[in-house]
């Protein structure tokens, strides 16, 4: 690649790249790693490759990121940001990168603390990792209450960083999130979770997640159901009646996690698509 001449041929250049090595966006990802190397929003870049500029002061650090790129490095971790609805969270190497999926299980948990007839509604997410869901409903729900577990020492630094750009009202504890909060018992709203929940003997089709999202965030045993059932038992001493419970998952596991919350006690467990029309969350209610 080189990096003399003009910037639309760079980003030309890297795009290809990016798309030999079997990136899904390789654009997109191309544009964004040239923006966050050389200081410029999207919109300033694009304007420079149109005039035509020539590369700026930076190329070989720009050509670096995209070989880290070719090779599957995360372009979250490259960037050191990931979006997450009107957030940008840090993340970074240790912590499980938040997906675009996952914002409409953030959407569910918003909508039923929203809905929630407290004052001042009591919101737990469990597992929270970089913090995502947390902080869009500390940020979208201000006059509720929340409480976010962690017990990756790795990822629990990421989301202390991120909660103390965003909400720092909301609290942070780092504990396991089957001992998580006995003070609260009986009294949420809502608890979410993105729990682990590949099952262990599955390999994830993308280098990214498989080789770099880490895999105590990933794999949930045998049926990968191993922490749902875990929250099913904790969500029954955290959840007031009548409060809502929300657990993402994978696309073929939402009737196995209807009949296990029902098994349980919970009511009516329902499974809702995301906007690929793929099953990626259930709600129940406790009795």
């Amino acid at each position: 690649m080189s990096t003399s001449g003009s910037l639309s041929a760079l980003l030309r250049e890297a795009a290809q790249t990016l798309a030999s090595a079997g990136v899904p966006t390789p654009d997109v990802d191309a544009e964004l790693l040239a923006a966050h190397v050389f200081g410029l929003s999207r919109g300033e870049l694009a304007a420079a490759a149109i005039r035509g500029a020539d590369v700026p002061d930076g190329g070989d650090r720009f050509e670096e990121f995209v070989a880290r790129r070719a090779a599957r490095e995360p372009l979250q971790h490259l960037t050191g940001l990931a979006p997450f609805r009107h957030l940008e969270l840090r993340v970074g190497p240790g912590v499980f990168v938040p997906r675009p999926e996952t914002e409409m299980v953030a959407q569910l948990a918003i909508d039923a603390l929203r809905a929630a007839p407290d004052a001042e509604p009591i919101a737990v997410d469990l597992g929270t990792g970089s913090g995502a869901i947390a902080l869009a409903m500390a940020t979208e729900v201000p006059h509720a209450a929340v409480h976010a577990a962690e017990y990756s020492v790795d990822a629990f630094l990421w989301a202390k960083e991120n909660f103390a750009a965003h909400a720092p009202q909301a609290r942070l504890a780092f504990i396991d999130l089957a001992s998580a909060f006995p003070e609260l018992d009986g009294q949420v709203a809502v608890l979410v979770s993105n729990p682990p929940y590949v099952p262990d003997d599955a390999i994830p089709r993308d280098p990214e997640v498989r080789f770099w999202d880490p895999p105590a965030a990933l794999y949930g045993g045998a049926d990968g159901l191993d922490v749902v059932r875990v929250l099913s038992e904790v969500g029954l001493r955290l959840v007031r009646p009548g409060g809502t419970l929300v657990i993402e998952h994978g696309e073929w596991q939402g009737q196995a996690i209807r009949d296990l919350l029902t098994e349980s006690g919970w009511r009516a467990a329902a499974t809702h698509p995301d906007l690929t029309m793929r099953d990626r969350a259930t709600t129940a209610i406790r009795p």
